[in-house]
């Protein structure tokens, strides 16, 4: 109970910092392919996370504009600070993990450096613009890494995974689930379909999942106060419910 308390105290000093100091917060760079946040020095070393197994270490994250939106930066800034770490997101609005939808997350993974943490950041995309949500074995040793099956959602997913750890095989590859909607036309039933085939990819490469659809505590009744008026994407409010979710998943992949 302490320690819940200790982190609570210490999340809220860091946004009062930030709201009462706005010039002082790292300011997302043009590219939009790519912006970087940097700690805040005094807040991580008061950070109860300094003893976790990522403290310190370098993050990318990869997704749609769920990852990307400048409200996003009120999660990653978070993480930057409690974790003591550099966050470059590569994400990019309308991005999936099929590599027919848009600036497809197997692009940003491509053009990626080397870093200690990789997070795969899945967006709604797949799903509302009806690409093939496919099955866990889509480009794995299963097909022969069945090129063709690169996509569909989870043949997208298992390029990521594996392009990554090229990229790094030491380096810790965390998955994010999507986040909920709430579009009149959404079929609730379907989309957990998806979510739970990013699950499975994971499962078989035995890849740490925070899953957001379940553990966001957002749903129709209370949705207008943490999503914008499209009730797709998320206000600053959505990314301060969710952050410190994140950032004690971070902290150790847990």
């Amino acid at each position: 109970m302490k320690r819940i308390l200790w982190v609570t105290a210490l999340v809220l000093a860091v946004w009062t910092m930030g709201a009462q100091n706005p010039a002082g917060r790292p300011k997302r760079q043009s590219e939009p392919t790519s912006h970087t946040l940097r700690p805040d020095t005094l807040i991580a070393q008061a950070s109860p996370y300094r003893a976790g197994k990522n403290f310190g270490k370098r993050i990318a994250v990869f997704g749609g504009s769920l990852s990307v939106n400048r409200e996003s930066d009120v999660a990653k800034q978070l993480w930057a600070d409690l974790l003591g770490a550099e966050v470059v997101t590569y994400g990019v609005g309308g991005a999936g993990f099929s590599l027919q939808q848009g600036y497809s997350i197997q692009r940003q993974v491509d053009t990626a450096g080397v870093f200690d943490v990789y997070v795969l950041w899945a967006s709604t995309n797949d799903f509302t613009h009806g690409r093939e949500c496919g099955s866990w074995k889509d480009y794995t040793e299963y097909d022969g890494f069945n090129p063709e099956r690169r996509s569909t959602q989870c043949g997208g997913i298992n390029y990521c995974i594996r392009t990554l750890l090229e990229k790094n095989p030491r380096a810790e590859i965390y998955f994010f689930t999507s986040l909920r909607f709430f579009r009149s036309d959404a079929d609730p039933e379907a989309f957990s379909a998806y979510i739970q085939a990013q699950k499975d990819c994971c499962a078989h490469y035995g890849i740490p999942v925070l899953d957001q659809y379940h553990l966001q505590g957002v749903n129709r009744f209370n949705c207008k106060e943490f999503y914008k008026k499209d009730l797709l994407h998320m206000t600053e409010e959505g990314y301060r419910r969710i952050a410190p979710v994140q950032a004690a998943f971070l902290a150790n992949g847990r």
